[in-house]
């Protein structure tokens, strides 16, 4: 993966160079949970000869995603001093700006991050058709979209038959939502005369408040 940002809450807008701090990547994992209560009948093995457990699919499930990668000195560009300014910050400084901003809570807007935007490419679309451009032959010809859990199709229809009010829409451009939640831990190692740092950082999905 190469296309990965961490955006702040002061993002607003469609600029991926602005209040985010892009990741360079070598491999992303994601991790889908499921819980679901569940229980042995009593005397199932009884009346059928096998036993038998019940379960109840309640809709509950925790979706993490597991990066690493490699930081560099990055030209990141914020809005907290008035005006949009471009510095180039060494790896230390992203490191330690990515660590100052999983330490701190939803209020404070210009460090704290609300989202993980990755870049995937995709060939069919939100309505199920190829998208406009695409040669199945050859992958760079795929739209940019960001990786998300939600479905194709609208409420009731095609993927999301049966789901009457889908929290998400399927994407279609790399401006759209990627996912919410929060950095639930980042870790890296400053090392004796290395410029470049390795990281590993856990991303939690999840509808977070404030």
């Amino acid at each position: 993966m190469t296309y990965v940002y961490l955006k702040t809450q002061a993002f607003t807008g469609t600029n991926l160079s602005v209040n985010t701090i892009p990741l360079q990547v070598t491999s992303v994992g994601i991790s889908v949970t499921k819980t679901i209560p569940s229980f042995p009948v009593p005397l199932s093995g009884v009346a059928l000869g096998e036993s038998i457990t019940a379960a109840l699919d309640l809709g509950m499930a925790t979706k993490n995603i597991s990066i690493s990668g490699v930081i560099n000195d990055t030209v990141i560009k914020k809005t907290n001093v008035g005006n949009e300014e471009a510095l180039t910050f060494t790896a230390h400084e992203v490191a330690q700006m990515i660590a100052a901003g999983v330490d701190s809570t939803g209020f404070a807007k210009n460090q704290a991050f609300s989202e993980l935007l990755i870049l995937m490419p995709s060939f069919v679309g939100n309505d199920y058709q190829t998208r406009n451009g695409v040669d199945v032959n050859d992958r760079s010809s795929g739209t940019l979209i960001p990786l998300t859990f939600g479905s194709r199709g609208g409420a009731d229809s095609k993927d999301n038959l049966g789901v009457p009010t889908p929290f998400s829409v399927f994407p279609d451009f790399s401006t759209d939502i990627g996912l919410s939640g929060f950095v639930r831990s980042f870790t890296t190692n400053f090392e004796a005369e290395a410029f470049d740092l390795t990281f590993q950082l856990e991303f939690e999905v999840a509808s977070v408040v404030p």
